[in-house]
This record gives structure tokens, sequence and C-alpha cells, in this order.
């Protein structure tokens, strides 16, 4: 439950983002694209579609996703997406198969890219 959550907010974030935020459009640049988070059983899964510098998401999987990215179980998708260092976990992951990336390899390192733009802004 918490990752079905935790997909449905990182379209939400990323959605606000594409309206309000030109650095996160300049990333987003000319690209035309859908991708995908999910489980490797299939429970669950969100896609997100690039298109005119929006993003959007709908539940379920996607058709022809450019990339995606398959979690063991939504347990450990949770676990990866909310660990302190993130780039740590997603290698780890990989490395013992817990994470697959069906796909475009340099896609998801540009989505990893646009995740550093959803940080909440620090006080001043």
């Amino acid at each position: 439950m918490k990752f079905r959550f935790l997909l449905w907010m990182l379209g939400r974030l990323m959605g606000k983002a594409s309206r309000t935020n030109p650095d996160f459009q300049q990333q987003l640049g000319d690209k035309d694209l859908t991708f995908q988070l999910h489980t490797l059983d299939g429970k669950v899964a969100r896609h997100f579609i690039v298109k005119d510098q929006r993003i959007t998401s709908k539940s379920g999987p996607a058709v022809e996703p450019a990339f995606s990215l398959g979690f063991k179980d939504a347990a450990y998708g949770y676990a990866t997406m909310t660990a302190k260092n993130k780039q740590l976990a997603f290698m780890q992951g990989i490395q013992d198969k817990h994470i697959q990336i069906q796909g475009n390899p340099a896609l998801v390192m540009w989505f990893q890219g646009l995740t550093k733009y959803l940080k909440p802004r620090k006080k001043k």
C-alpha cells in the first residue's frame, strides 16, 4: 500500500513540477515518452507520460514504455525509493537482481536526475 501511494505521490509531484518549475521543464526538454515503475509480480504498476514538457501518471502498466523499473516487491520498492542514499540502494538492487530495468538504461539515469527537483524546498 505504501509503495502504491508513493508512486501516486511521485506522479502528483512530477506533474506539479512540470507546470511550475522551469528547471524541471528544461530537464523534460522535448521528450515524448512513457515509462513505468512496477513490482515484478505485477501487483503494483504506475506509468508516467512525458509529453510537451508535462508529466501525467496513470495507474496500471503501460502498453509500450520507453523503460520500466521493476522492483522485486512493493516493500522493496518503497524501501529503495525512500532510502537515504538512493543511488547506492538502486545500484545494490540492480546488482542483486532485486531491481530489473527493461528498455533504455540512459533514460533511467535521466529519470533519476529528475527526482532531485522533487525535494521539498528548505525555508530560509
